[in-house]
């Protein structure tokens, strides 16, 4: 595969990544008009700082040498991903606030979330998004698409405590089962970094385990933070909805 044909080019070295910033203007018009709508959609300053907190994520995930840094260590691909799924997408949805309709379907958006999850951390599939420019976007925009629905129903208030703390339990149960595939690999499963991680110190399987340990232990983050916050609200409501003794 050519290595032009990777979004943010060929692998870097240590010497090269601090200047491998993304400057390519049509994403960056594409950030505009969504930082433009978010603000316009917000309400209020709370609103409008969790827009600006989405954006500041999507500007490191996709400007930032961290772009560049994702064509040589997959460990580097794997906390963009985390960055996508567990901290931008989440934040859009507070940007968004409260939507006049309910976000439905939550084990459909569980289901779809889990399963490009697991697609585009498949060796074959990971392979093919790195093959164009139309692929790698499909990829990023699919996985930032469905976290963006789960989170959706899982932050919703009227999405019951239950079923929302299922969805976001089972998520961080999904993202740990993949990440222990990964760190106990016996074997580099992707041939893409077999040849780009030596610059950094790593072998091929050494990153891939640092891939796996960022995917199972600072991504549930998000997702139990989430949690506790439902389980709060929950608490909150039935102790005002107990009668006084």
């Amino acid at each position: 595969m050519p290595n032009d044909e990777i979004y943010c080019g060929p692998a870097p070295d240590l010497l090269s990544l601090p200047w491998r910033w993304n400057f390519d203007p049509v994403l960056l018009a594409a950030l505009a008009l969504l930082s433009f709508a978010l603000y316009r959609h917000s309400r209020d300053g709370v609103h409008r700082s969790y827009a600006a907190a989405a954006m500041a994520v999507l500007l490191i995930a996709f400007v930032s040498p961290l772009c560049a840094l994702a064509s040589a260590l997959f460990s580097a691909r794997v906390l963009h991903h985390i960055l996508l799924v567990a901290v931008a997408a989440p934040l859009l949805v507070l940007a968004l606030g409260r939507r006049p309709w309910r976000p439905r379907a939550p084990h459909v958006a569980f289901a779809a979330h889990t399963l490009l999850f697991w697609l585009w951390h498949s060796p074959v599939a990971y392979q093919f998004a790195l093959s164009s420019h139309a692929a790698y976007w499909l990829m990023q925009l699919s996985l930032l698409g469905s976290a963006v629905w789960l989170w959706m129903v899982a932050l919703d208030q009227r999405t019951s405590a239950g079923n929302a703390c299922a969805l976001l339990f089972g998520t961080v149960l999904q993202m740990g089962m993949l990440a222990a595939l990964l760190t106990f690999s016996r074997g580099p499963l992707y041939d893409a970094h077999v040849s780009t991680t030596a610059a950094f110190g790593l072998s091929p399987l050494e990153d891939q385990q640092l891939a796996g340990v960022l995917m199972w232990v600072p991504a549930a983050g998000p997702y139990l933070v989430a949690m506790l916050w439902r389980i709060r609200i929950l608490l909150s409501q039935n102790s005002l909805d107990r009668p006084a003794s």
